[in-house]
């Protein structure tokens, strides 16, 4: 379940390992630092720009001819204004912008754009609920994302007639870590709370448990949402918990009120 963030949080001396993507591990290990914790970094995802193709620079060419936009993450929304910039001086009026959660959102909104968004939740399950996105038949979707990104949005979309393409903007790999480095946060550190935002980076975590020795499972597990959760449990983490938002601030008072609340009996 979600947890209510707390006015001040207190994480004197605790321990969290990041596992976000930079540069937004290091601004969440900010927010933390400043709560009193001890935070560390280990990102175990890294995300890297695709080249431009012909087809891809067709597609922005042609955003005239889509109804709807959709970004699934502030790097994807990043990334694509960066193109549109370069060949859309003005942008074209009539297309429907969307943002998979708050951050993906402002990136865009920043920008000038009116975007619809979810009241609640920040998953493509809670974007697909939209209303303007139940009757698609026949409508054009440009769905900016990394490329092999979950196909929910689209085949969901597709379903319901619309026609969808995927514009794959950059490449998702696992960050190559020392032996040396692994050891030192998963052992010495030894975190009690560990941040794992992504399907994909929690799956990066098993493996990395499993291929250095280290059991992190009893640890406080920071997770996007129930599916991950899910993920989770089934791998056999025993304390998944889905922040109240996944603004930092929010983050940061979950695990407060996780660890502090275990401290204090109430779980």
């Amino acid at each position: 379940m979600a947890t209510p963030h707390a006015e001040s949080p207190d994480l004197s001396g605790r321990r969290v390992l990041i596992c976000r993507p930079e540069p937004e591990a290091s601004r969440l290990a900010r927010s933390f630092i400043d709560a009193g914790a001890e935070a560390r970094v280990l990102s175990l995802l890294e995300r890297t720009p695709l080249p431009e193709t012909p087809e891809r620079r067709t597609l922005i060419l042609n955003l005239d001819q889509f109804t709807h936009v959709i970004a699934v993450s502030p790097y994807a929304a990043r990334l694509l204004l960066d193109e549109l910039d370069a060949w859309w001086p003005q942008l074209p009026t009539g297309i429907r912008w969307y943002a998979v959660g708050a951050a993906t959102a402002k990136v865009l909104t920043d920008h000038g754009l009116s975007v619809r968004q979810p009241a609640e939740g920040w998953t493509s399950e809670a974007l697909l609920a939209l209303p303007s996105l139940a009757r698609v038949s026949g409508e054009r979707v440009l769905l900016a994302r990394g490329e092999d990104g979950r196909e929910l949005i689209r085949e969901t979309l597709e379903a319901r007639g619309a026609q969808v393409t995927a514009l794959a903007l950059y490449r998702r790999s696992q960050p190559d870590h020392s032996a040396d480095t692994v050891n030192q946060l998963f052992g010495q550190f030894a975190p009690e709370a560990i941040v794992t935002l992504s399907g994909e980076t929690l799956n990066n975590l098993i493996a990395l448990c499993a291929n250095s020795g280290h059991n992190l499972y009893d640890r406080l597990l920071i997770v996007p949402a129930d599916r991950v959760a899910e993920q989770a449990r089934v791998a056999g983490f025993e304390h998944p918990c889905i922040p109240g938002s996944l603004a930092d601030n929010d983050i940061v008072a979950t695990v407060a009120a996780q660890l502090n609340g275990r401290d204090g009996g109430s779980e």
